[in-house]
């Protein structure tokens, strides 16, 4: 190379050489056949190994390209058109750079995981469970927009159309990715429909989103759960199903408690076990999480479900963030599902976080 400078955090060579290695042999090995058993996890890791593979050969391709610039600065008839082009290069290469260094940060390893989705009204009692359902919409809405699938795994409603609890599976590309910043308090300001005198009323409703828990991840022996059936009950009790098929699971060292209300027994069994497996493995990495965040302030996605993380003030039109101090004016279109402006946000401070710890 002739004397290419060293950007600020500049990437090992050899580091970018490792990455395109490892993702040439995962392409190989997918080209080979692999055994059945290896296929899905060779398949996943080529994914996520793909875009940054993708960045690596076209920041290689840059320096190159400013290489053979610096070299046409010796030939007299080059020189003229060689600082033209070097000033855009260096930029690109620069640019290029920040793009790999957030692409190269660690992963959280549930990021590509499907989530369990938790609502609960919090202080604000009927109005509260209104705007625990009015959460639920916004959340249905987002998946929508972004093709994923929402599954209902249990739903409590109040008389008044608002929610008790709610509990779902979203299933998709990303999905605790985008969602996991969603855990903590969520406050709302505004007039209640059952409010007569027109004043202002604060409530709030506690979101949770759970990495979806694997069988590897949390071994739960049978004795430690207990498993009673009971009749499944819809809104205010009333409910063509008739069989006992609802299904409660008690994890007892801990007393958390899962309830799934779906007509088949074994299917409900299925999707409790799935729950409570999530929550024990939220457990496990909340309490290492604490761990690591012991000797610095804790990160923004560690999700603190005692934290009010959002305020939603309607006579304003106003969201605020609290974590990140993001205001926006657009509460109407985030009621609707258009949450990515926050959830980027949110995900860029926790890399900027990242990127300083790593003293890049």
């Amino acid at each position: 190379m002739t004397g290419a400078p060293h950007h600020a955090g500049m990437i090992p060579s050899d580091r970018l050489d490792q990455i395109l290695a490892r993702f040439e042999y995962l392409e190989a090995r997918l080209n080979d056949g692999p055994d059945p058993s290896e296929i899905a996890a060779l398949t996943r890791e080529y994914s996520e190994a793909k875009a940054v593979a993708e960045q690596v050969r076209a920041y290689k391709a840059l320096e190159r390209q400013a290489d053979e610039a610096r070299a046409m600065l010796a030939d007299p008839e080059m020189a003229e058109l060689a600082k033209l082009e070097l000033p855009d290069l260096e930029q690109a290469i620069e640019e290029a750079q920040a793009t790999l260094q957030i692409a190269l940060l660690p992963r959280d390893a549930a990021d590509a995981r499907p989530a369990i989705l938790e609502i609960r009204p919090g202080t604000g009692g009927d109005e509260a469970a209104l705007f625990a359902a009015d959460l639920e919409n916004m959340y249905r809405r987002y998946a929508e927009a972004r093709g994923w699938r929402v599954e209902v795994i249990d739903r409590q409603e109040t008389d008044l159309g608002g929610i008790k609890e709610l509990v779902a599976r979203i299933e998709g590309e990303n999905v605790f990715a985008r969602l996991k910043f969603e855990s903590g308090v969520h406050r709302v300001q505004r007039v209640p429909s059952t409010e007569s005198g027109g004043r202002i009323h604060t409530s709030a409703a506690t979101v949770a989103v759970l990495p979806e828990a694997e069988e590897v991840d949390i071994d739960i022996p049978a004795t430690d759960i207990r498993i009673d059936t009971m009749r499944a009950s819809g809104a205010g009790g009333q409910h063509v199903n008739t069989t006992d098929s609802a299904v409660r699971i008690t994890h007892l060292p801990t007393g958390m408690m899962v309830t799934s209300a779906e007509k088949s027994q074994h299917r409900n069994r299925e999707i409790a076990m799935n729950v409570l497996r999530a929550r024990l493995f939220e457990a496990q990495r909340a309490a290492a999480d604490a761990e690591r965040a012991s000797d610095r302030k804790a990160q923004v996605g560690s999700g603190d479900r005692s934290e009010r993380i959002r305020t939603y003030n309607f006579p304003q039109g106003r969201l605020t963030d609290h974590r990140i101090n993001l205001t926006l004016y657009k509460l109407d279109a985030v009621m609707a599902g258009d949450l990515d402006d926050i959830i980027d946000a949110l995900t860029a401070d926790l890399q900027a976080q990242l990127l300083a710890e790593m003293g890049t």
